[in-house]
């Protein structure tokens, strides 16, 4: 019989009273809490089974070794020694100002005191923590577990003033787990963004961050090991849905969500969220991208007029992961933090890592809300317009081609305050990544001249020139001979040269060679 999903599940004594599938981790967990005492802090995209990892750790820090019978743990050597837990979930509260924040804090504090037996006599929501810790170290000592840490301040980044107070208080809260040091067994803190150290953890200099460690890399995700061990029965649902057979339906598998990468040399592991809600509907689709557009990175990469064609593949030093504050938002320790890009690779010797796009279902649904942000064409008209150019193409209908591929410029506000010859290149880069994602086929995109290449039933070879003649463009392939690395192919080629004039493409010329 397939094993039930947690498909939204994300507390494990449900998941295995109930017999639901579970990944077993327990292996790596232990890692973490056997031993000396710890105090971690662990980044993770969103939906990537963080809450699943502090409720697997409040059952063994609550000593409930039966609830782990048939996984690795429990015939390990852990001593299964119960502790008081004060376990803090922040995205059950949308702070709105300074003292919605503290009151959380202090209510939650003071409901954690209640199921101890234990009264709190301070107000303050550090002096209290404080005194809750002493306190419960009096039974043992305490086991802390703090979920999206920095959901208060995600909350309000598009407002810094009411961001910095709230990551003052969160740095005070934070503060008193270094103070109490003497009640305290372990500490895990999760979240997606990590702020230096100067900011939120100030306080907390003894705070060991395990986000990029190779031994905790696949702690979260399903590695593709996993996947073929975990879901085997679900595979072969799902190669019978695409009436393909099981080794085609793992490569696409793969290709759509495999690829998240978070150490130098780390296992690529799948996002949870997806891999689920595929195998519950044996159809793909863009579940993790579909479940939150990212609306303030996009803002970000327009604010800062960044060169998008740089984002798959960027190369960036190994300290701007963490040498950003809320004062002063970087961009690409954001993009791979929140999951838009991820670990390619890593220079050693410059201390260098290269991001890139996880997957498919990343790179092609950031794409498409990235063309939607800059054209102002509607989301689900992006989609079937760069299907419609495909068609086109293949069609040799080139005059709806151009037809089509005016309208990504016809919305374009008039009086926008940019470089416009840029921002127009960037459109361009956008439209034609598209269509090489759609047909799964090479588009090269150089910046500065903007050629692009389209190679599916045939080859198709454009220069746009900004301000000059559309047979100045057709010209300029032939001169450079782009079309000579194509002639082998035994496909048709066919050249255009295309003016862009007065904020639009203009008239164009095709040549077949």
């Amino acid at each position: 019989m397939t094993q039930r999903l947690p498909i939204g599940i994300q507390t494990f004594r449900d998941i295995v009273q109930n017999d639901y599938l579970y990944v077993d981790k327990t292996e790596k967990i232990f890692d973490l809490v056997n031993g000396a005492k710890g105090v971690y802090f662990l980044s993770r995209p969103r939906r990537f089974g963080k809450s699943l990892l502090i409720s697997t750790l409040n059952e063994i820090f609550q000593g409930n070794k039966e609830l782990f019978k048939d996984l690795w743990i429990y015939n390990s050597d852990y001593l299964w020694e119960e502790h008081p837990i004060v376990r803090i979930d922040f995205s059950k509260k949308k702070a709105e100002n300074k003292d919605d924040l503290k009151g959380f804090i202090l209510n939650q504090l003071n409901t954690i005191a209640s199921n101890y037996g234990v009264s709190l006599e301070r107000d303050q929501y550090d002096e209290a923590f404080n005194e809750l810790l002493t306190k419960l170290g009096e039974i043992n000592k305490v086991a802390i577990l703090i979920d999206e840490y920095d959901k208060p301040i995600i909350d309000n980044i598009e407002n810094p003033d009411l961001a910095v107070e709230l990551r003052e208080i969160l740095k005070g809260f934070y503060t008193i787990i270094k103070a109490s040091d003497e009640h305290i067994r372990f500490v895990l803190l999760t979240g997606v963004s990590k702020f230096s150290r100067a900011g939120v953890f100030s306080g907390l200099n003894n705070l060991q961050d395990i986000s990029m460690n190779v031994s905790y890399s696949s702690l979260l995700g399903i590695t593709k090991k996993e996947m073929v061990d975990y879901f085997n029965d679900h595979i072969d649902l799902l190669a019978s849905a695409e009436e393909i057979n099981r080794s085609d339906t793992i490569e696409k598998i793969t290709y759509w969500y495999n690829g998240f990468c978070f150490s130098r040399n780390c296992e690529k592991v799948f996002n949870p969220f997806s891999l689920l809600l595929l195998f519950e509907n044996a159809q793909f689709s863009n579940y993790w991208f579909e479940s939150a557009t990212p609306s303030f990175l996009i803002k970000l990469l327009k604010e800062n007029e960044f060169d998008l064609a740089k984002l798959d593949g960027i190369k960036i030093s190994e300290l701007s992961f963490s040498s950003y504050e809320v004062e002063n938002l970087k961009i690409m320790p954001i993009l791979f933090q929140t999951g838009y890009l991820t670990v390619a690779g890593y220079n050693k010797e410059r201390m260098e890592y290269t991001l890139a796009y996880p997957n498919f279902e990343v790179k092609n649904s950031m794409t498409e809300c990235l063309a939607e942000a800059y054209s102002y064409v509607g989301c689900e008209l992006v989609h079937s317009h760069a299907w419609k150019l495909i068609d086109t193409l293949r069609a040799n209908d080139f005059e709806l081609f151009f037809d089509t591929l005016r309208i990504f410029f016809a919305n374009i506000p008039y009086d926008l305050h940019i470089n416009k010859e840029k921002y127009y290149q960037t459109i361009f880069y956008l439209v034609f990544s598209l269509i090489g994602l759609k047909i799964e086929a090479e588009v090269k995109t150089n910046k500065g001249r903007i050629d692009a290449v389209v190679i599916d039933k045939d080859v198709h070879i454009f220069e746009f020139k900004f301000d000059g003649k559309k047979e100045a463009a057709l010209d300029q392939i032939k001169d450079k001979r782009y079309y000579e690395k194509y002639q082998g192919s035994g496909k048709d080629i066919y050249l255009f040269g295309v003016e862009f004039a007065e904020r639009n493409v203009g008239e164009w010329v095709v040549e077949k060679l």
